[in-house]
C-alpha cells in the first residue's frame, strides 16, 4: 500500500538531529509522497533543500502562513512571488486565516491571503489553506476564487459538518490528520457522512501527532495510523483508504 501525507514540516530544526531516519522511517511505511507546506521567508531555503535531497518522495509549496504576515506583509508577497517566478511550485501554501492568537494584522492577513488566492490561479496551482478560529471567514474568501476555478486543500479540518459541505461544494478537499484519533475530537462523527473521495491525509509533523504518540514529536511515518482509524470510521479496508486517498492527492497536486 501507498500513502501521501500531503502536508509535513520535515524541514524544520525540531528534525535536525535525526532527519535522515525519519526520512526512512516514511518511506518504509510506505509514504511515497511527502508535501512540505512552506512558513514565510526564514523556511523556504531549507524546504527547497529537503526536497532537493530527496527528490522523488518531497514535494515543496510556496506562500506565506497567515500567522507570519505582520506590517511587512508587502516585502514578504513580493518573496512569494519572486519565488514563483523562479521555478516550479505543486501549490501555494500554506495560506490563509488565523486568528487564534492574535487579531492585530486581520486586514494584512485578508490581503496575504486575496494575494496568494490570485497568483495560484495565474499560476494554474492549487492552494493548502490554513484556518484557525476563522472558517467561515475563510470559506467567504475562498468562494470568489473558487468560482474562477481553484481549488485546494483545508488543511487540518476538524470543523462542523456543515463547513464540510461548504468547503466539498467548492470542489475543495479536506485534509485530515492526527486530530481524527483524538478521544473528544467529534471528526469521526463528520467525517462518516463525508465521501473519501473528498478526504486526503496528511500529519502536520512534527505537529498535532496521533494516538498512540500523542504528546511526542509527529513525523510522516505516522500517516498510516490516521488512514487506520480513518478506515474504521468509514467501514472500509485499510488498502481501500490508501487507493483512494492517495488518487486524490494525486489529482490535486498533478504529479
Amino acid at each position: 500500500m501507498q500513502f501521501i501525507d500531503t502536508h509535513t514540516h520535515l524541514y524544520v530544526e525540531e528534525f535536525n538531529s535525526d532527519r535522515t531516519a525519519v526520512m526512512q522511517r516514511a518511506i518504509d511505511a510506505g509514504i511515497t509522497k511527502m508535501f512540505l507546506p512552506a512558513i514565510d521567508a526564514g523556511t523556504y531555503e531549507v524546504m527547497m533543500q529537503l526536497e532537493k535531497t530527496y527528490p522523488e518522495h518531497c514535494f515543496a509549496m510556496m506562500g506565506l502562513h497567515p500567522c507570519s504576515v505582520n506590517e511587512n506583509v508587502q516585502q514578504a508577497l513580493q518573496i512569494v512571488q519572486d519565488w514563483l517566478n523562479k521555478r516550479h511550485f505543486v501549490a501555494i501554501g500554506e495560506i490563509g486565516l488565523d486568528f487564534y492568537w492574535d487579531k492585530t494584522f486581520t486586514q494584512q492577513q485578508y490581503e496575504a491571503f486575496d494575494t496568494q488566492m490570485q497568483l495560484a490561479l495565474e499560476k494554474k496551482i492549487p492552494i493548502v489553506i490554513h484556518t484557525r478560529n476563522a472558517m467561515q471567514e475563510t470559506i467567504n474568501r475562498v468562494k470568489p476564487f473558487s468560482t474562477k476555478g481553484l481549488t485546494g486543500i483545508f488543511h487540518c479540518f476538524s470543523g462542523s459538518y456543515e463547513s464540510a459541505k461548504q468547503i466539498i461544494d467548492m470542489n475543495f478537499s479536506l485534509g485530515i490528520g492526527g486530530v481524527l484519533t483524538y478521544k473528544n475530537a467529534g471528526l469521526s462523527a463528520v467525517l462518516d457522512k463525508i465521501p473519501l473521495s473528498s478526504i486526503v491525509l496528511e500529519t502536520d509533523a512534527p505537529y498535532l501527532t496521533p494516538v498512540p504518540f500523542r504528546g511526542k514529536r509527529n513525523e510522516s511515518a505516522y500517516l498510516t495510523y490516521i488512514a487506520e482509524y480513518l478506515a474504521t470510521v468509514k467501514k472500509v479496508s485499510l488498502a481501500d483508504v490508501a487507493a483512494i486517498t492517495t488518487a486524490n492527492a494525486e489529482k490535486i497536486f498533478q504529479v
